[in-house]
C-alpha cells in the first residue's frame, strides 16, 4: 500500500517534535543539574572525598578582677585514626596498644572501624606531649595527632565551687564553667584533606584549614587577694574546730560584686571524679538553706527603725530571761535575762525578748513585708547554678508565736547569699542589689572588652537615715556587745553574731549541734566590704557565733581592708574589755635609735623579731603610735648610726 506524501510529512513532523521534546527535556535537565543542583552535588562529592581532622578552640580563660588566671588551658594532644589509610591493621593495633596502655583487641576495633575518622577514646584523649611524640615516631599510616587542650586550674581547690569544672570535651559541667559555657566554649575549626575511595590522599588537591574561634575570656568580680585571705581562714577554722561545714562570702555592699566565696568541704576540679557528687554539685553559699539565728535580727531592727517604732537611745526594755507569747515561753539565750536595758543594749546583747517586742510593735504585715523587700523567700538572681529560695511562713498562717520567732531569726529558712545581700542593703544606704560574679567578657586576641555586667539595683528598702542608725548600732555590737571578737583596731567594724539551732528531720532541734555565724561590714561610716561566715557544728568549743565566727571574720576584715587599700578610720568606738580573755591593746613605742638592750625594756608586752647587723635600731614595723594586740610581733632592723 502506497503512503501519501502528506502522511509521510505528518510522521516526520511527529518524530521531529518528539525528538525536539526529548532533547529539550535533556537540555533542561542538564541545565537544572548544572545550575541548580551543581553546588549541592559538588558539595556531596567533596564530602565523599574529604576528611576532616577537627581542631578544638581554646576555651576562654577565667580571671579574677585584677587579671590573675583562675582557670586556663593546657595543650593536650589526642590520637585519631583514618581506618581506610591503615595499611597493616594488626601491626598498627599492636603498636598503638603498647603506646597507649590498652588491649590489642580494643585497638584493633578502632583501626578497623567503618568510620571516616575514629577517635581513640579515652586512652588516646588529652595525652601528654611526650606520649604524642612517641606515637608520631612510630610512623603509623592512618594515625594522626590532633591538637587539643584540657582545662587547668592552677590553684587547685581554690574557688572550686564557684569555678566548677569542664569535662573531657571541654564542655562546662558545673559552676561558672556550666553557667557561661556558651560564651567560654568558642567554635571548633578543622583541617580538611582529600582522599580517594581507598582513603589515600589526593596529592594534587591542597588541604583546607578552618581556624577555630576561641572562647571569650571571663573576668570575675572576685579579688584574689581577698579570696586568698578567706581560703586561709577557712583552712585554719577546719583545722581548729573540725566542723561539718563552713561557708564564707565577701561582697562589695555598694554594687553587689562578690569579692570572695568559699566553702568546706571543697574539692580539686582536676580530680572531681574522686569526689562524691554531693560535694562538687552543691555550692553551699548559694544552695544551702537553714535558720539564720540572730544575724536575721538586723532585718527586724532596720524595719522597726524605718517605721519609727523604736528609739534606740531613749526607749527601754526589761528582759527577765523569757517572754510569753500565746501559750509559748520563748527564752533569751542568757539565763536570767539581761534585766533593764536600752534598745541599743538589746541589739548589743542580741536579746531575743527585746526583738520579740520589736516584731510585736511592727505587726506581722509590716514585719513580713520588710522581710520580702529585703529579698528573703526569693532567689537573689546571682549568676551561679543551684541557688535556693529559702522558706518563709505564709502570711495567713502566721500567728503570734510565728511572728515572735521570726523576729529573732527562728522558724524561717534563708540562704547565705540572701543574708549578705540583705545586710548590704541595710548598711549601704538602703538599696538592695543583685549579687553578681561575672564582671567582663574580654576578647582573647585583642584584649578588648566585649561586654560588661553593671550593678543592678532592685529597690530601696530603707532610708539613708535609717541605714546610718543601723550602722551605728551594729558598730556598737562589735565594740561593746556580743561581736567583740570581730573588733579590728584602727578600723570601724560593725556586725552581728548568730547561733542557729539545726532542725531534726522528724521535728524539733538537735542538741549541741548549731550553725554559728557572724556577718560584719567595714568601715562602719562608709562600708566597702561585707563578710559573712557560718561554721556548722564546730567541735570542742562553746557553740556561739561570738566565740567561734566573730574572731575569724575579724581576721578576714583586718587583712582584706588593708589589701583593698582602705584607710584606717578615726573616731572608732572604744572596745569594752569585759572578759579576761580579751587581748588588751598596746600602743607601739618609738624604738628607732635604741640599742638592742634598751629595746627589751620598751617591749614588755610585745614579741620582737630582729634582723640586720649594727648597734642601734634604724627601722621598725608597725610604726610608732599604732595600737596592736598584746603579744604582737614587732619587727626591727639593726644598723649603724
Amino acid at each position: 500500500m502506497r503512503v501519501s506524501n502528506v502522511t509521510v510529512r505528518k510522521r516526520l513532523a511527529v518524530v521531529l517534535l518528539v525528538g525536539f521534546l526529548i532533547f529539550l527535556i535533556i537540555d533542561v535537565r542538564l541545565g537544572y543539574v548544572q545550575f541548580i543542583l551543581g553546588n549541592k552535588l559538588t558539595g556531596l562529592a567533596d564530602d565523599s572525598w574529604s576528611r576532616d581532622i577537627p581542631f578544638e578552640p581554646e576555651r576562654g580563660e577565667i580571671l579574677d578582677r585584677n587579671g590573675v588566671p583562675l582557670a586556663t588551658n593546657m595543650s593536650a594532644p589526642s590520637v585519631m585514626v583514618v581506618p581506610r589509610q591503615v595499611e597493616d591493621p594488626v601491626e598498627t593495633a599492636e603498636k598503638l596498644a603498647a603506646a597507649l596502655n590498652m588491649s590489642k583487641e580494643k585497638a584493633y576495633k578502632h583501626v578497623t572501624k567503618n568510620e571516616r575518622i575514629e577517635r581513640i577514646h579515652p586512652e588516646g584523649r588529652k595525652i601528654s606531649h611526650e606520649k604524642a611524640k612517641e606515637i608520631r615516631a612510630l610512623g603509623l599510616k592512618g594515625v594522626y595527632i590532633a591538637e587539643d587542650s584540657k582545662r587547668h586550674y592552677p590553684f587547685g581547690s581554690y574557688l572550686s565551687h564557684v569555678l566548677g569544672f569542664a569535662g573531657i570535651d571541654n564542655q562546662g559541667l558545673t559552676g561558672l564553667e556550666l553557667y557561661y559555657d556558651e560564651q567560654l566554649s568558642g567554635t571548633a575549626g578543622s583541617v580538611k584533606y582529600y582522599s580517594d575511595a581507598k582513603g589515600k590522599r589526593m596529592p594534587d588537591i591542597a588541604d583546607d584549614y578552618t581556624a577555630p574561634i576561641d572562647g571569650l575570656n571571663l573576668k570575675l568580680t572576685i579579688d584574689s587577694r581577698v579570696q586568698t585571705i578567706v581560703e586561709r581562714e577557712l583552712d585554719n577554722t577546719e583545722a581548729t574546730y573540725n566542723p561539718d561545714g563552713i561557708i564564707a562570702i565577701a561582697m562589695n555592699p555598694n554594687n553587689g560584686e562578690i569579692l570572695a566565696m568559699s566553702s568546706r568541704p571543697d574539692f580539686d576540679p582536676a580530680n572531681f571524679r574522686n569526689v562524691p557528687s554531693e560535694i562538687f554539685n552543691r555550692n553551699l553559699p548559694v544552695w544551702s538553706t537553714y535558720e539564720p539565728g540572730s544575724t536575721f535580727k538586723i532585718i527586724t531592727l532596720a524595719a522597726a527603725l524605718e517605721e519609727k517604732k523604736v528609739d534606740l537611745e531613749k526607749d527601754n526594755f526589761h528582759d527577765p530571761g523569757f517572754v510569753k507569747v500565746a501559750n509559748a515561753r520563748l527564752r533569751c539565750w542568757k539565763k536570767g535575762g539581761h534585766g533593764s536595758q536600752t534598745f541599743l543594749e538589746v541589739v548589743q546583747n542580741s536579746c531575743n525578748p527585746g526583738f520579740v517586742e520589736l516584731g510585736d510593735r511592727l505587726g506581722k504585715e509590716k514585719l513580713f513585708g520588710y522581710i520580702h523587700d529585703f529579698g528573703f523567700g526569693q532567689k537573689t538572681g546571682i549568676d551561679l547554678q543551684g541557688e535556693g529560695k529559702g522558706i518563709l511562713f505564709n502570711l495567713d498562717r502566721v500567728g503570734p508565736v510565728e511572728q515572735a520567732t521570726t523576729a529573732f531569726g527562728q522558724g524561717v529558712s534563708v540562704t547565705p547569699i540572701q543574708q549578705v545581700a540583705a545586710v548590704a542593703a541595710a548598711v549601704n544606704g538602703g538599696t538592695l542589689y543583685t549579687p553578681y560574679i561575672a564582671k567582663e567578657w574580654v576578647d582573647p586576641i585583642s584584649g578588648d572588652v566585649v561586654s560588661r555586667n553593671t550593678p543592678k539595683a532592685k529597690r530601696r528598702v530603707i532610708s539613708e537615715e535609717t541605714s546610718k542608725i543601723v550602722r551605728h548600732a551594729l558598730e556598737s555590737v562589735v565594740a561593746q556587745g556580743t561581736g567583740k571578737g570581730a573588733f579590728v583596731e584602727g578600723y570601724r567594724v560593725g556586725g552581728k553574731t548568730g547561733t542557729a539551732q539545726k532542725s531534726k528531720p522528724g521535728g524539733g532541734y538537735l542538741q549541741n549541734n548549731h550553725i554559728v555565724s557572724f556577718i560584719g561590714f567595714a568601715p562602719a561610716d562608709d562600708p566597702q566590704i561585707v563578710v559573712y561566715l557560718a561554721v556548722d557544728n564546730p567541735k570542742n568549743t562553746l557553740q556561739f557565733g561570738g566565740v567561734v565566727a566573730a574572731p575569724i571574720v575579724g581576721n578576714i576584715m583586718e587583712d582584706s581592708l588593708r589589701a583593698l587599700n582602705v584607710e584606717p578610720r578615726k573616731n572608732q568606738i572604744e572596745k569594752e574589755y569585759t572578759n579576761w580573755l580579751d587581748p588588751k591593746p598596746v600602743v607601739v613605742p618609738n624604738v628607732v635609735g635604741l640599742t638592742k638592750k634598751e629595746i627589751q625594756q620598751q617591749l614588755l608586752n610585745l614579741k620582737l623579731d630582729i634582723s640586720g647587723e649594727g648597734d642601734v635600731i634604724v627601722e621598725q614595723a608597725p610604726e610608732p603610735g599604732v595600737k596592736v594586740k598584746e603579744g604582737t610581733t614587732i619587727r626591727v632592723y639593726l644598723g649603724n648610726k
